[in-house]
């Protein structure tokens, strides 16, 4: 059998050390840089990357039924939906189990990663964190980028922002209602209607911490309950087979059964459909504002020093600012001649593949219904197979077509939006996966040989000598 590709793998988050697993399954060499000490990315609380977005009271609103990985259950006693420790916790027991904590390279920054002429990989570290030299260049077959895209703030522009009196600040940053800011007393306002703004909004909005909390948005949203008839909402799912459009029909039904009209709530009447947007979920958001303790505003007009004017003319006095507002797509280390991103879109065949460059793979950059978790596992399979020459991409063109017929068919329903550009169905995704699988095996058979040859290794010998 010809030398399997050298591989550099990018973070050691969930898509980082699942993408180690499957290197190591089938004998594939690599190298894995995580920039903290820990492994876990996003779910690493108070990660010392400055890159995890996690807050103290977050639990993940995904089931434990749906973030499992295939060869390694969840832990039976946890709950339905685990707290951020208990995730990163399954997150260790894995990397442990499979013995992969000793091939990560821990403290160790990709600083700049660039393809030379000859299509290998010249991929620059930073090891002073490691005790390792500031600068080290080494050379690679492929590359894997795993560096998650819940780490750099997305800031919106109004009016007035830089004579606000008050504490302005992105989710991102939120750690307790204590941590950064005491938010004890005082007049908030949250912006956005995701996941996040829903679960800041309902610890903040408590009557022992904030006098009052505004939540304001450009638009109206459909809030999921997390339990439909005492069972958690994500387990059930229809067959794969059916059309989402059929899917989508027959949930629009039951989500407005279930939760009925959101102005009868006191929030603003959805301007689209139930699932026509990423869905927002929260089992507490709706009895607060229910309650009173929440007050639904349009979106922000402009600042005027400690006032913050909403659209609908209203005014108010605020003291803390809390921008939910999403994400912005970033691969600093990326050369910017190989890659570009435009209002976070970059389109990918399968979600992993750039047209035209066969050896640089892009994993967990999706926003999956209902989890990410293990989304990378799922990639895995059809990558592994790529690199050992068991599957083959189609022509350029042909992945160019299935492209855009992918994403009309994930997020054709949706309003334009930069959160929706890398929205998709898990279990359609799994499915149309498993025939992608055949049909690439079939191209194999027709071109034999590995589609990234082993080249970096020899490189590097020869530079050494």
């Amino acid at each position: 059998m010809s030398a399997l590709p050298t591989c550099c793998i990018i973070g050691a988050g969930c898509s980082g050390f699942t993408a180690a697993k499957a290197l190591q399954d089938r004998g594939i060499p690599f190298d894995c840089f995580e920039t903290s000490d820990v492994i876990g990315g996003n779910w690493a609380y108070k990660n010392k990357n400055g890159m995890s977005a996690c807050y103290e009271s977050l639990h993940i609103d995904t089931s434990k039924h749906r973030m499992a990985f295939e060869d390694f259950p969840i832990p039976p006693d946890f709950p339905d939906f685990p707290h951020h420790s208990q995730v990163l916790a399954y997150f260790n027991a894995y990397v442990d189990h499979f013995g992969l904590r000793e091939t990560i390279q821990f403290n160790t920054a990709v600083t700049h990663v660039t393809r030379t002429q000859e299509g290998l990989w010249r991929v620059t570290v930073d090891r002073s964190g490691a005790g390792g030299p500031s600068s080290e260049t080494r050379l690679y077959d492929a590359v894997f980028v795993c560096n998650g895209h819940h780490w750099s703030p997305r800031w919106p522009d109004y009016d007035g922002m830089a004579t606000f009196t008050g504490v302005q600040m992105h989710a991102h940053s939120y750690l307790t209602p204590f941590e950064p800011h005491d938010m004890r007393g005082k007049r908030i306002v949250v912006v956005g209607m995701g996941n996040s703004a829903m679960d800041i909004s309902s610890e903040l909005s408590q009557r022992p911490i904030a006098e009052k909390l505004f939540v304001a948005a450009r638009r109206g949203v459909w809030v999921m309950p997390k339990y439909v008839n005492g069972q958690v909402a994500d387990k059930g799912a229809m067959p794969a087979w059916i059309p989402l459009s059929i899917q989508r029909a027959l949930g629009k039904r039951m989500i407005k059964r279930i939760v009925g009209n959101m102005e009868d709530y006191g929030l603003p009447k959805p301007d689209h459909e139930p699932l026509e947007a990423h869905p927002s979920v929260s089992g507490e958001f709706l009895t607060r504002v229910g309650c009173g303790d929440i007050t639904a505003k349009p979106n922000i007009k402009k600042f005027d020093h400690g006032i913050v004017e909403f659209e609908d003319g209203s005014r108010e006095p605020i003291d803390v600012v809390i921008y939910a507002t999403g994400y912005n797509v970033s691969f600093p280390f990326l050369d910017e001649t190989v890659i570009q991103v435009e209002n976070n879109r970059l389109p990918l065949y399968k979600r992993i593949f750039a047209p035209g460059i066969p050896n640089l793979f892009f994993l967990g950059l999706a926003q999956p219904l209902p989890t990410l978790v293990n989304f990378a596992e799922q990639q895995m399979k059809l990558v592994g197979r790529y690199l050992t020459g068991a599957y083959a991409l189609p022509a350029a063109p042909d992945m160019e077509r299935i492209i855009q017929a992918d994403e009309d068919m994930y997020t054709g329903h949706f309003y334009a939006s930069a959160r929706h550009t890398m929205q998709l169905d898990f279990n359609k995704y799994v499915w149309d996966m498993q025939r992608e699988l055949k049909r690439g095996a079939k191209r194999a058979k027709a071109r034999p040989g590995l589609p990234v040859p082993a080249r970096a290794g020899a490189r590097s010998q020869a530079a050494a000598e």
